[in-house]
């Protein structure tokens, strides 16, 4: 045997005996149950209301995905410049609304003043909302005129703006004033803006993994030391691919299950994708078109009684 192959064969049985110490002195380290994922089967989130029925982030959408029967909304918020927390995706308002602006530097008011149903075309090339008084939605409205549903928060704010160094604390504060706390999650693509909210929180609210969180599991998913995990979020929101790596495969669901962390993709429209994923363990989806996915969860729900 050379000298290079008794190098290699020792620095394996180096690396096994580390693997093997530490499996025998860690256990999975699962997430404590929160009340908010207490169902026993896979749910349907509106996608900002839903947004191939109604335009996005109106009351339209999200009393059109009601009425359809959705467990809960996946939304977006964002901070207004007199402070408000606006259920809003993007950063300015033309894509959606009558006018051009930035969330932030436009105050609850003059946001009010504006068409957010000038864009959206229906399925028949209709501008069916343009005119009808849509307009944009508090947070706090939400919550309240929705108190049965799940409601997914995404922080949209970046921590090093004004308005997202606030949003952290204000929306605590709004979530623990309506006693909100066990049906709400709170994410965003930042984790820092996770972990700020968390500060205030103290866990009492369920938590979302940002980008980072997400690489960090699926890293350690893919070596052989993902038994030292330790999960920092309740629930993962994943698209199926990112850049090559899919990460809708059963073994990568199961391996957060084992860890009691539920996963829910998004934004997941055909009906055949839904089935998919619901067949390889996905706990909720993510959807524009809630009609569909109600259905189909209906369906999978008779199958199982």
């Amino acid at each position: 045997m050379g000298k290079k192959t008794k190098i290699g064969l020792a620095a394996a049985a180096v690396g096994a005996a580390a693997w093997a110490g530490s499996k025998a002195l860690s256990g999975p380290q699962t997430r404590p149950q929160k009340a908010v994922f207490s169902y026993d089967h896979p749910i349907v989130l509106a996608h900002r209301g839903g947004s191939s029925l109604a335009p996005e982030h109106t009351m339209a959408a999200f009393d059109k995905a009601a009425e359809l029967g959705v467990h809960g909304f996946e939304i977006d918020i964002r901070m207004t410049n007199d402070e408000e927390i606006l259920v809003f995706h993007d950063e300015f308002v033309d894509r959606t609304s009558d006018s051009a602006g930035r969330v932030a530097e436009m105050t609850l008011e003059e946001l009010r003043a504006l068409d957010f149903g000038y864009h959206f075309v229906d399925e028949n090339g209709v501008h069916s909302y343009r005119g009808k008084g849509e307009t944009v939605v508090l947070l706090s409205e939400l919550l309240e005129k929705f108190p049965q549903m799940y409601i997914n928060i995404d922080i949209k704010d970046a921590p090093d703006t004004y308005e997202g160094s606030l949003i952290p604390s204000k929306l605590w504060r709004l979530i623990e004033s309506v006693n909100a706390q066990d049906r709400v999650v709170v994410t965003s693509f930042f984790d820092e803006q996770v972990d700020r909210f968390n500060l205030y929180a103290q866990n009492r609210v369920a938590l979302g993994a940002g980008e980072n969180e997400v690489r960090k599991a699926f890293t350690s998913f893919n070596s052989q030391f993902g038994h030292l995990y330790a999960p920092r979020a309740d629930v993962f929101q994943l698209p199926v691919k990112h850049s090559i790596f899919r990460l809708d495969s059963p073994r990568f669901i199961g391996f957060l299950d084992r860890l009691n962390i539920p996963v829910h993709y998004w934004v997941i429209d055909e009906q055949d994708a839904m089935e998919k994923l619901i067949a390889n363990g996905a706990k909720g989806i993510i959807t524009d078109r809630p009609d569909i996915a109600v259905k189909l969860i209906a369906a999978v729900e008779d199958n199982q009684q």
